[in-house]
């Protein structure tokens, strides 16, 4: 039994065994409830897992398509389930205008990132800076960077080892709002955290 994504990505669990017992297929919901689509394919038939805990069975009479109960998925899956690491997650911090100072609300925001790290055992994490169009190139990638690093040495600062996290600033090339050249938008000077 073969399964293949056809939409956005989702989190499919498969059971494989012997030529003697059932295959399943389960599809699960992301954090917020979102499916995309798998299509399950064998020998006999194919079908569209397209729901949550969609479920696709091999049997003596081909493929069935039925839904998971979570008793099955904790039977079946369990220490699967256990196994896996939290979901990616990602912050965006804002910054006052031309310095690596965090606005006041992002200043809050700054509490969950922290929270968020120390409940991951080994966080992978991604920090991109970025600022807005005003200031030369030069100026703001090396603002953008600067950025990135202050973000960086929170994170070291509270144990998390230097070589998880990779840094890097994108100057004014990748502006969340377009602007026009010289113009000071806030949601521009940012850092975007991606924590795996």
């Amino acid at each position: 039994m073969h399964a293949r994504y056809l939409g956005p990505l989702a989190a499919v669990l498969v059971l494989a065994g012997c030529a003697t017992s059932q295959d399943l297929v389960v599809l699960l919901p992301d954090k917020d409830g979102k499916v995309g689509k798998v299509l399950v394919h064998n020998p006999k038939g194919d079908t569209v897992l397209d729901s949550a805990y969609a479920a696709a069975r091999t049997s003596g009479s081909g493929l069935q398509r039925n839904t998971a109960s979570q008793s099955e998925l904790k039977n079946v899956f369990g220490s699967a389930l256990t196994a896996m690491p939290p979901r990616p997650i990602s912050f965006t911090l804002y910054f006052e205008s031309g310095t690596d100072e965090f606005t006041e609300q992002s200043k809050q925001e700054v509490k969950r990132v922290i929270a968020e790290m120390a409940r991951r055992q080994a966080p992978e994490i991604t920090v991109i800076g970025h600022t807005d169009q005003v200031g030369p190139d030069p100026t703001n990638d090396a603002l953008s960077l600067q950025r990135a690093e202050r973000v960086k040495s929170i994170l070291v600062g509270m144990g998390i080892p230097p070589e998880r996290i990779l840094t890097a600033g994108r100057g004014r090339r990748e502006p969340l709002v377009r602007t026009a050249d010289g113009v000071s938008e806030p949601r521009n000077r940012r850092v975007e955290i991606s924590v795996r």
